[in-house]
């Protein structure tokens, strides 16, 4: 269980199933899983027969988990119509394009048993390191790999251990960036939760690697079931012989330690990062030097975030040629995204680099679910950009692609659009976030990020003025060219795409008065159409009672009390409510 589907609910399918055991009307062995992506159909459930054969329940309510209990647990009879398998093609589209490297065992073994990650394969490439590779062929492992960081930024992972390798100094550490501050990014959590120890085994490997005896996993406190997972993986892994002294009887010593953040976006720069942990304020610094050559408390340190780290021990396992044969020319292996937003299957899922954005938001995330047309999608989180529909069949997941549009691959959070999302307030919500989120260290980063928030606020407001388009671009360019860090250097990536792709939006703002999204509560007005049923849904949903009209005839909006937020659009099923 992760956090995810322990809030919708899967602790008591849990405990329902654990009473029927423990009441003996049940024979099995229950265990937890973690995550297996699919947030839109949570809890899942996933019975082993005695053969070994398997059987996935999807969306288990209390009703469908006493019929389940009662034929197939007790009786040995599977549910059909409930399985989650290649015979319904909705899981086809789910499952079918995915290729499963950093959530391989996600979903599939008890995240709080060693044994479980032993079974599948655990710890064979740490023993594969330690036994058989000097640090310079793990080095270059992982370059041949092609692994590019995960964190956002996409640089070679195999040539920053090199650089670490070969700085000579007797104390060195590394360092798991799990500090994931994305709205709309939940990858590195659910890794953390689901497969903790693939990652312990991955930074292990990074320690050899480049010559560190010491390491911390820097996660912040708002990922408890995270924290408190790696916590008793570490206790684990350090009591069978695979962290501590003397790992797996060799001459290779690691300590690992777990740094809580109090959560703060910057600290997600390397800087800033290393910063928090030696208990000062978490503000980034002037490169160079690199942290590969003077980084935590001065010495060598090399930094990777949790989904590059959880790559590693597959590429060991399976060589570098295996990973580099997947994806594109600059962009090898697979790509964790979280699918958030307006999309009809959310959740997380892992595909392999070069699949077009079409692929993933139209078959595996099965477009809206809002029954609505796409609009755009936001990539990158906060930092990243947004894509328009009509470039998704030609835009394909790779690094140097999706900056040409504008965007950026950053962490992998994906969120979705429909045509009920203004695209001047979506620049603004994300402007906002990381307005407030700057240490202020650089000027144009604390008042420049300010004054464009305070020119998009007015534009949604509707007091947009016409320099004010002309005032964003180059306040953009300024704030990108003057921050010392990565926060400040995209922080205006959504407001360029966005008027890069959606200029008309902001013009009608400021020149029409008009919100053809229906968002910006002062530029806009609903209307209902003769498309109106009388179905009474809309009225019975207004929060200020605007609505009237008698049932199975046309509704009216009394636009004196009318608030313009837009929930009669949201629950009309007949498309019956229009922006005027």
């Amino acid at each position: 269980m992760s956090s995810c589907n322990i809030a919708a609910g899967s602790q008591n399918v849990y405990n329902r199933l654990h009473a029927a055991a423990a009441a003996g009307t049940v024979d099995a062995e229950l265990s937890i899983m973690g995550c297996l992506g699919f947030c839109h159909a949570e809890p899942q459930i996933r019975v082993t027969d005695a053969a070994g054969k398997q059987f996935l329940y999807m969306a288990v309510n209390p009703a469908k988990l006493n019929k389940i209990i009662a034929d197939h647990l007790r009786n040995g009879t599977p549910v059909a119509q409930w399985i989650a398998d290649d015979s319904r093609p909705d899981f086809v589209q789910l499952t079918g394009k995915q290729h499963r490297i950093i959530l391989g065992n996600c979903g599939k073994i008890n995240p709080e048993s060693l044994n479980a990650y032993l079974v599948a394969g655990g710890y064979q490439a740490l023993e594969k390191v330690l036994k058989t590779m000097s640090p310079a062929d793990v080095c270059e492992t992982v370059i041949a790999s092609g692994l590019r960081g995960r964190g956002g930024a996409g640089f070679p992972t195999g040539l920053k251990w090199k650089f670490a390798l070969k700085e000579l100094n007797e104390k060195k550490y590394v360092i798991c960036n799990a500090d994931e501050g994305d709205p709309g990014a939940f990858m590195d959590r659910t890794t953390l939760e689901s497969d903790p120890f693939a990652v312990l085994e991955g930074i292990t490997i990074q320690a050899f690697a480049t010559g560190a005896n010491e390491g911390y996993i820097y996660c912040r406190a708002e990922y408890p079931l995270a924290i408190r997972r790696l916590k008793m993986a570490i206790a684990d892994a350090g009591a069978r012989g695979y962290l501590g002294k003397n790992i797996l009887s060799t001459d290779f010593s690691f300590e690992l330690h777990i740094q809580e953040g109090a959560g703060a976006f910057v600290c997600g720069e390397e800087t800033a990062l290393m910063a928090s942990i030696e208990g000062q304020r978490g503000m980034p610094r002037l490169r160079p030097p690199f942290p590969a050559q003077s980084g935590l408390f001065g010495k060598p340190t090399t930094i990777n975030n949790v989904e590059t780290l959880a790559g590693v021990p597959w590429i060991i396992r399976n060589g570098a040629e295996a990973y580099s044969a997947i994806g594109t020319e600059k962009s090898k292996g697979t790509k964790v995204f979280a699918l958030a937003g307006k999309i009809k299957r959310s959740g997380l899922i892992e595909v392999p680099m070069g699949i077009s954005l079409a692929e993933i938001i139209e078959e595996i995330g099965g477009g809206t679910g809002t029954k609505r047309p796409v609009k755009a999608v936001q990539m990158g989180g906060p930092s990243g950009g947004c894509i328009p529909a009509e470039l998704f069949a030609s835009t394909h997941i790779d690094y140097d692609e999706l900056m040409r549009t504008g965007a950026i691959m950053g962490s992998g959070g994906m969120i979705v659009l429909d045509d009920t999302t203004c695209m001047v307030d979506v620049a603004r919500y994300f402007l906002d976030f990381t307005q407030h989120e700057s240490c202020g260290k650089c000027t144009f980063c604390r008042i420049g990020t300010k004054r464009m928030l305070e020119i998009l606020t007015r534009i949604c407001d509707g007091d947009g003025r016409p320099e004010d388009i002309a005032e964003l671009e180059e306040l953009s360019v300024k704030v990108k060219d003057t921050s010392l860090c990565g926060l400040g250097q995209t922080a205006p990536n959504p407001v360029q795409t966005t008027l890069r792709y959606f200029r008309h939006e902001y013009e009608e703002h400021i020149h029409d008065k008009k919100c053809r999204a229906g968002k910006c509560k002062n530029l806009c007005g609903f209307e209902i159409t003769d498309q109106c049923t009388g179905c009474t849904v809309c009225a019975k949903q207004c929060p200020v009672n605007a609505i009237a009209g008698a049932p199975k005839k046309q509704h009216v909006i009394n636009q004196e009390l009318c608030i313009h937020c837009g929930v009669c659009r949201d629950v009309c099923n007949f498309e019956a409510v229009k922006v005027i």
